[in-house]
């Protein structure tokens, strides 16, 4: 289906947005920082967010590559380990009893970032092209700005242009326009004063000689800043908590009483470590044992023990055991339905355990219905559609087999060494090797079918049912294991803390070779959205349970991820679900589905999500002919 019009189909170079990820994660060193995009670049500490701005967008691809790298560089680096954050905080608290706000931070952050663009030049010398490419395109965007907001008469942001252009000219003898009679008085001295900024060593330094500015033009501008050039944010600043001390950690609480034995210790006391009686005044009478405890209720007496003990190795386990047995909350299949299976996503030591972008994701198992008589009409004859390739593609396998069963498995060239080598002078051309073991009589591999169910599937769900009866059939005549999922997102009950994913087991591991199985394939239906990372996910950790040699994974699918906060990130999110399932052996492959011509930005986020092991259908109809020779390629590297 054509759209020929498009409202904010704003469509996001997923290869770049990962080159910007990772560039993140390298320059902060840390893997929690994400990259977003926003109307101006900055970082959001509190978040751990980096911001790369839409400025460089509809741009040439290389002003815009370099514009959003130096955007990353100047965050990870400049301002995350070279800005003083408390100077910030304090600047902006100062700013506020100004008549310039606006002016004075955005004047603030545009000294700050040509401060720490020199910083990260010198720490990365290989940024250098980068922000150079930076500096061209903002000189000819600050140009232009200055000669719309001289035809405005819009002096003050007038002034900040030219200030932007004499900061980052290369010759002292930068021409300066006329602004207002009252601005081109103070120009000189306004120049003497800005060259201060180069010799800025910190932030605090920026934000003296900002001041400076700031209270001489009070009285000259009449207007603060209409524009945004610069966004300094004055939120989401994490300031470091102090550290705590031996204070914090005695009781403030005062006691419920207050009285004092009238007995004073005598030195025959017995100091013990166990557990011993201990007096209050619920006691009857006092002993001469006694063990510290901080109580609620007691009576004060100067019967002190040497010390404070020493902790053991045993203390932490035994303060664990102790009192953690306790009804879940969280495991209770009482209430469930038999047909549903719900697994919450959990965080592990090391993250969360099916990717951050999923963390508010549940999956929930569906089991399908038995199949009606009508769907096993359809299957039937969807299944005589593709017969000939089922038997073509079951001969072929059996030859193969045969051929490995009835191979020599001595006198060969190459192998094991045989013991007997008397043939080595008896024989012109003698064959010494031999192998030890049989081949298998099977194919050693197992198949997951993920199939997207989301709506977009509508006009091509049912030849990919043909594709699938195609894989199921010849898989099933060579006996090799196999399931077929659909998976989908239900955004009517998705929310910020919740997002229902659903998997329909259509075909299970236990189903998959028995003779009348294939029928439930026809109940797969187009549904909503789709999370594809955090199913492969789930896939993954199916396939991981199985002791099969050869794992693979098939997606089908018919574009990008799209479901409840996952548009923007859910193409790297789907990228690290497939690099991690082949870190672990298994191969994933996708299956991309289209109805005519796939333009070249279709192609470019499918390679940039699963690499070269993606076969392009263009024409949903020709299924079965591209999937036959994948088949056989799959299956023959089984065997």
């Amino acid at each position: 289906m054509k759209r020929f019009i498009q409202f904010n189909d704003k469509k996001i170079d997923s290869f770049l947005f990962m080159q910007l990820s990772d560039l993140a994660k390298t320059l902060t060193k840390q893997s929690d920082w994400e990259v977003e995009f926003g109307y101006q670049s900055y970082l959001d500490f509190r978040n751990r967010k980096l911001y790369v701005s839409y400025f460089w967008d509809n741009r040439p691809i290389e002003e815009k590559v370099n514009g959003l790298k130096s955007d990353v560089c100047l965050r990870a680096i400049g301002n995350l380990f070279h800005m003083d954050v408390s100077e910030v905080v304090a600047f902006i608290e100062q700013v506020k009893a100004t008549s310039l706000p606006n002016f004075a931070k955005q004047l603030f952050m545009l000294a700050e970032d040509l401060r720490l663009e020199e910083i990260c030049k010198k720490e990365r010398p290989g940024t250098k092209k980068w922000f150079r490419v930076r500096r061209e395109v903002y000189r000819r965007y600050f140009q232009s700005q200055a000669n719309v907001n001289l035809v405005k008469s819009v002096h003050t942001d007038a002034l900040f242009n030219v200030m932007y252009l004499l900061l980052t000219s290369e010759s002292p003898l930068e021409d300066v326009p006329s602004i207002h009679e009252n601005i081109n008085r103070m120009m000189p001295w306004i120049r003497q004063t800005i060259s201060q900024f180069f010799d800025a060593v910190s932030t605090k330094d920026i934000a003296r000689v900002t001041f400076t500015l700031i209270d001489a033009l009070d009285g000259v501008l009449e207007n603060d800043m209409l524009n945004t050039y610069f966004y300094l944010p004055e939120h989401g600043y994490e300031l470091e908590e102090p550290a705590f001390t031996i204070d914090d950690l005695k009781r403030k609480d005062p006691l419920n009483n207050c009285d004092v034995l009238d007995k004073e210790k005598q030195g025959d006391e017995d100091i013990h470590e166990e557990t011993l009686p201990t007096w209050h005044r619920e006691t009857s009478d006092m002993t001469k044992s006694f063990l510290r405890f901080e109580l609620e209720q007691g009576s004060q007496t100067d019967l002190l023990g040497e010390g404070v003990r020493e902790g053991e190795e045993g203390d932490q386990a035994l303060a664990i055991v102790q009192g953690s047995a306790r009804k879940s909350t969280q495991n209770d299949y009482a209430k469930r339905s038999a047909y549903e299976q719900k697994r919450d996503v959990r965080k592990s030591g090391e993250g969360y355990v099916y990717g951050k972008e999923n963390r508010y994701a549940q999956a929930i198992f569906l089991s399908p219905n038995p199949p009606s008589f009508q769907q096993m009409a359809e299957y039937e004859k969807k299944k005589a559609e593709i017969i000939p390739y089922q038997k073509k593609l079951k001969q072929m396998i059996e030859k193969t087999l045969e051929h490995k069963k009835t191979l020599p498995r001595t006198d060969l060239h190459f192998g094991r060494l045989h013991k007997k080598l008397l043939r080595l002078w008896t024989d012109e051309q003698p064959r010494l090797f031999y192998k030890k073991h049989e081949p298998s009589a099977q194919i050693d591999a197992v198949f997951t079918l993920l199939v997207d169910c989301s709506a977009s599937m509508h006009d091509k769900m049912e030849e990919t049912k043909r594709g699938i009866i195609l894989f199921h059939e010849a898989l099933k005549s060579v006996f090799v294991p196999h399931q077929i999922v659909g998976f989908w997102e239900d955004p009517n009950e998705a929310t910020e803390t919740k997002q229902p994913n659903y998997f329909q087991t259509v075909i299970s591991f236990s189903e998959s070779l028995k003779k009348q199985s294939g029928a439930k394939i026809m109940q797969l239906e187009p549904e909503e959205d789709n999370r594809d990372g955090f199913a492969i996910r789930i896939m993954t950790e199916q396939l991981l349970q199985r002791t099969e040699k050869q794992k693979f994974l098939l997606v089908f699918s018919d574009g990008e991820p799209a479901a409840f906060g996952y548009e923007q990130n859910g193409i790297i999110d789907t990228h690290e679900a497939v690099l991690e399932a082949r870190k672990h052996g298994i191969e994933v492959i996708n299956v991309f589905l289209a109805n005519g011509d796939i333009d070249e930005g279709q192609q470019t986020t499918i390679q940039n999500i699963y690499g070269k092991h993606s076969i392009l259908v263009p024409n949903v109809e020709q299924l079965p002919d591209i999937l036959f020779p994948l088949l056989k390629k799959l299956l023959y590297k089984s065997l």
